[in-house]
Parts: structure tokens; C-alpha cells; sequence
């Protein structure tokens, strides 16, 4: 699903409530002064989504040296009341990662990949894919960039299909489908086997909207996805136990967040959970719209833009501070993770706006945070969830700090960035007093859970599936 900040307001008119007093006169009645108005306001959310049948069901049997087109159907129908229109996107998503067009045989490696393009002759085996529209549709659809024909499957997002105004084609339209083919040929060489690939529709809306950005590859420490789970918040409470089941302990996988595609490092440690070994990177330029059915939080809530101001305003407590300026910088790090620095967040950021409190009041840990849904904050201090994964690995610092990749990331303070490179210092949900919380700090020699720091500073984040 594709999601809208903006909002539709549609009046429904007023409901007049008359206030009737005083006597009868010549059989009419005498109206007071004193009428009520009553306004009432819904707000009708844009909101448009993607849906298709049939997908990842495609089966063909094509013989060396031939070629075979019209491989399966999936028809796809649009949601959308967006009267700007909307675009469809493609792109290649084999193995789930994203711009990777060749179909894979699990078994004979690389080597034998089939490329995508339209060959129907020759020495090199390809695969294609057309997309065909119902023209004769109440709000008909215009394909894009020659789709309908064969063509390659594209290796970055690419406009497929459009329609500039009107309304959706799948619930008030009129026989409006898109539907998808693909076509195949094999080379006298090709080696006997079944080969896999995926081609990812994304909706966009307006139609003149930025096409999506192509989310970056995994890294070469965790690029092997955690088994028939795409996204962090798919696990839940249902499949939890299966999916850790799955899991080699200590090995590193990787997972993406849904809320922007990002792919983190994760791992079963030697204390049973899985966690994240790379520090949260949520947040950019552009503020964020959260809700519950993706993030930690009860209500829903905006993320805000990148900015060093907001941290520190005249009552920076109550001030939500998020800086990104150094997100995917690469730092000293340790085991498997990716070392990347994340984004730095202040206490307010990262509790979603319910930890905001002025200096010298409130107490209680962090119950909210902006972990993706299901994964949350670990605690600190001498008995939270830091300490006891130390202690499972034999309260050994060099073991502990290679288990959960700990980059010297710093911290932000006053505008600037600080101990990059030299410490790491990682949130945690446990209250220390008024003003400050307990963290997680790292260096070349030492761990310690007992250190505190203000609310104020931004810190990077870590999270942990929740139990």
C-alpha cells in the first residue's frame, strides 16, 4: 500500500438544532434568539493501493533452443481515490533484492543465471515481460515506456502504466485490469534446472509523483534474507516462534523496515532473541508519517525532518531532535553489522512524542518508541536486556561487542557530532531520573550498562523483537 499525507474534507452541511419557546399566538409559534449550529467534518484520507492475484505462481517448461511467450497472467486492480491519478512502477526483485533482474537456480550458482531481455534466437538465454490494459474501460489506463510489448525487466523503478485524473479502475471503473505476461528463451546450453525470479508493482500518487527510490542492496555481511519473510514487521506474535526456529544462532540475516525499505543486519544471539545489529536509520529530509500498524506506538505520529536545531530550542525536553546528516556513514564497527552510524534521536523522537518531558519531571521508562511494529527499545542498566546478552556470552566484552556488531558511532550534542570512531553509546528504555536515561557504551576495551545521559542528547537506536 502506497501511503498519503494528505486529507480530503468534505462538509456534510449543518444540522440546525431550533431552540421553540414562548406562547401560542393566531395558531404560530415564536422562535427564540437563542439557535444552535452544529458543523459537522469528515475527514477523507487519500488512500491507494495495488492488489493483483496469481503472483509468484508462474510455471513454464521451456526446451533448449526454443522460446515461449505468454508465460502465465496476473491481473492487477488499483485503489485509488486520488482525483491527481496515480503511475504504476516496475522493477526486478529476485531473491528480494531489489533491481536484481536475473531468474536464479538456487542450486548451480551464479553461472547459470538467465538475464533479462527479449532474445528469441541465439546463445544467451533471456526473460521479458509485457503488460496489456482494458482500453474499452470506463477510466482507462495508458502503458508507458513500450510495456506493451516484451521488454527487459527493468533494474530500477520504471513507469509502466498511468492515468493522469479520475478515479480508481478496480472498485467504480468499469472492466479496467492490468494484467502482466512473461516470455522466456533458453540456449542450447542452458543447464536443466528451475529458475526463480520476481518482478515488484509499486502504485505512486499523484501520476506526476517521484518515481520510488530504488532501495539499497543488503550488505556483503547479511545478504542472505531471513527464510519466507521479507519485512521486520512481519513477524509476529502468530509466527514468531517459526521464524526463530529457522534461524542459525550467530548467523547473520537480513531484514527490511516497510516503513522506508531499508535492509538491517539481524541475528538470533546466544540470549535467544533476535536483534538488530545495525543502528536505526529512520528519518531524511522529509518529516515521517508513522502509524501503529507499522511502528512500536499507540497513536499516530510524524517523525520530524533532519534538523541540529531541534534538538536544542529554549525547553529542548519537550523538543522531538532527530539529526541524519551522518546515517550511512561507515564507522569502526564490529561483527557482521553493516557499521553504519544510523541517525541520531533524542528522547522525544524516539519515544514518539510520549517522552517529552521537561527537565526535572517524569519518571518511568519508555513504553512507545519508533521501532518497526513488534520490535521495540532493549532496557538498560545492571539487569536490563544489554546485561543479560552480555552475560550470555560469558560477560566476555570482545565476544559481546563481535555478537551485536557494535559501531563507535558517537553521539550528537550542541549542534555537532562527538566520539565518533573512539565510543558508542546506544538508547535504552530504562529511566535513570528525571532528566536522564540509562544507555549502552561501547569503546576498544570496554562495555558498561550502568552509564546515563541526558534525554536531550541524540543517541543512536538499536532494537529487539519484543517477547
Amino acid at each position: 500500500m502506497n501511503k498519503n499525507k494528505y486529507s480530503l474534507i468534505i462538509s456534510l452541511g449543518l444540522l440546525s438544532i431550533t431552540v421553540i419557546t414562548g406562547t401560542v399566538l393566531m395558531s404560530s409559534y415564536v422562535l427564540a434568539d437563542d439557535s444552535v449550529v452544529d458543523d459537522v467534518n469528515i475527514n477523507v484520507p487519500v488512500s491507494c493501493s495495488l492488489e493483483g492475484t496469481g503472483m509468484n505462481s508462474h510455471n513454464a517448461s521451456v526446451v533448449n533452443g526454443t522460446y515461449q511467450a505468454d508465460i502465465g497472467t496476473t491481473t492487477m486492480k488499483a485503489f485509488c481515490n486520488d482525483t491527481n491519478g496515480f503511475a504504476i512502477y516496475a522493477i526486478g526483485y529476485t531473491d528480494n533484492e531489489y533491481g536484481k533482474t536475473v531468474l536464479t537456480n538456487s542450486t548451480l550458482g551464479s553461472s547459470a543465471d538467465i538475464t533479462t531481455g527479449t532474445a528469441t534466437s541465439g546463445n544467451t538465454s533471456n526473460w521479458a515481460m509485457k503488460l496489456a490494459t482494458n482500453t474499452s474501460a470506463t477510466y482507462p489506463l495508458t502503458l508507458d515506456n513500450g510495456f506493451g510489448s516484451y521488454s527487459a525487466v527493468p533494474s530500477t523503478y520504471t513507469k509502466v502504466v498511468h492515468r493522469d485524473s479520475g478515479t480508481d479502475i478496480g472498485t467504480n471503473a468499469t472492466g479496467a485490469t492490468l494484467t502482466s505476461t512473461y516470455a522466456a528463451f533458453m540456449s542450447q546450453t542452458q543447464a536443466a534446472g528451475t529458475y526463480t525470479g520476481q518482478v515488484k508493482y509499486t502504485l505512486v500518487h499523484p501520476s506526476n509523483a517521484d518515481a520510488p527510490i530504488t532501495p539499497p542492496a543488503p550488505t556483503a555481511t547479511c545478504n542472505t534474507p531471513v527464510p519466507n519473510i521479507t519485512y521486520m514487521q512481519d513477524i509476529t506474535s502468530s509466527n514468531k516462534a517459526t521464524v526463530l526456529s529457522s534461524l542459525t544462532p550467530g548467523k547473520a540475516y537480513y531484514l527490511r523496515d516497510n516503513r522506508d525499505e531499508e535492509p538491517y543486519c539481524v541475528s538470533k544471539l546466544a540470549d535467544g532473541n533476535l536483534w538488530m545489529l545495525d543502528n536505526l536509520r529512520l528519518g531524511g529530509s522529509t518529516t515521517i508519517a508513522l502509524t501503529p500498524s507499522d511502528t512500536n506506538i499507540a497513536s499516530n505520529y510524524t517523525l520530524p525532518a533532519s534538523s541540529t536545531g531541534n534538538f536544542y530550542t529554549t525547553n529542548g525536553y519537550t523538543t522531538a531532535g532527530v539529526y541524519t546528516g551522518d546515517k550511512n556513514t561507515i564507522t569502526t564497527s564490529y561483527g557482521n553489522g553493516s557499521g553504519k552510524i544510523g541517525v541520531y534521536y533524542n528522547y522525544c523522537a524516539v519515544s514518539a512524542g510520549t517522552y517529552c518531558y521537561a527537565s526535572g519531571s517524569g519518571t518511568g521508562n519508555v513504553e512507545h518508541d519508533i521501532c518497526p511494529k513488534g520490535w521495540r527499545m532493549p532496557t538498560g542498566g545492571s539487569s536490563g536486556e544489554y546485561q543479560a546478552l552480555y552475560a550470555a556470552y560469558s560477560s566476555d566484552a570482545t565476544n559481546f561487542r563481535n555478537a551485536l556488531s557494535t559501531p563507535l558511532s558517537g553521539y550528537f550534542n550542541y549542534g555537532a557530532t562527538d566520539a565518533q570512531s573512539f565510543r558508542g553509546y546506544f538508547l535504552s528504555s530504562t529511566y535513570y531520573d528525571s532528566g536522564s536515561m540509562y544507555y549502552l557504551y561501547v569503546d576498544p576495551s570496554e562495555v558498561s550498562f550502568t552509564g546515563h545521559g541526558t534525554r536531550l542528547t541524540g543517541s543512536p537506536l538499536r532494537c529487539l523483537l519484543g517477547s
